[in-house]
């Protein structure tokens, strides 16, 4: 993100998040630090280039819309414009097949590599969602490792605010007890594969 752009701090159930926007859509969405007022310090050290702003009213639309996400509620996010100003080809792709992911259900890594086709693996599928600058709006958290494992994840609070938004979403991975052993919904099944048409397109050449 390296031009000016206006952001704005929202509470949510599990602490202070952030999002920027820009013309195109939203640009970057940042979860809790751990610290109070951390968000904002970390914000003006790494993107000196943020201003914060009142919300456009499709932003504020979104923050309301991620607040009742974190609360429980079922919500749709997909619609949410985002700006691919910055993402690289590949990971818009893998963004994509993620967004098809609906609340309270999970994937591996490997059945997203499997929706990509053959230039795609479950090593590069997590370094792309290991680098998602649209957390909660492209659900990396609901993309975990073979056998049930939690899998990485890069927000503050790593694997245990990836297990506690889970939670929140009532989703349960097919694998080893013990992961959500505080839930009682059933097990998840793989969604729908995306249509093809539902994935961005770049000109550049891969």
């Amino acid at each position: 993100m390296t031009d000016a752009a206006p952001f704005a701090l929202f509470t949510t159930p599990i602490g202070e998040c952030a999002l920027a926007w820009s013309a195109a859509g939203l640009a970057g969405v940042w979860l809790p630090e751990s610290q109070p007022g951390g968000l904002q310090r970390k914000l003006g050290r790494r993107v000196p280039t943020l201003t914060e702003s009142v919300p456009t009213e499709e932003i504020a639309h979104v923050i309301a819309a991620i607040q009742r996400l974190l609360e429980g509620v079922p919500v749709d996010l997909r619609a949410v414009r985002l700006d691919w100003s910055e993402v690289p080809d590949f990971a818009r792709r893998v963004y994509a097949v993620a967004r098809g992911v609906a609340p309270g259900r999970v994937v591996t890594y490997g059945w997203v590599a499997r929706e990509l086709g053959s230039d795609a693996d479950a090593r590069s599928v997590g370094q792309a969602l290991g680098a998602n600058p649209f957390p909660i709006v492209v659900p990396c958290h609901r993309v975990i490792a073979a056998d049930g494992r939690i899998g990485g994840f890069s927000a503050p609070g790593g694997t245990a605010t990836k297990q506690r938004i889970l939670a929140i979403e009532k989703a349960r991975p097919d694998g080893p007890p013990g992961l959500f052993d505080d839930l009682d919904s059933t097990s998840i099944s793989p969604p729908a594969a995306a249509p093809a048409s539902a994935l961005p397109h770049s000109t550049t050449a891969r």
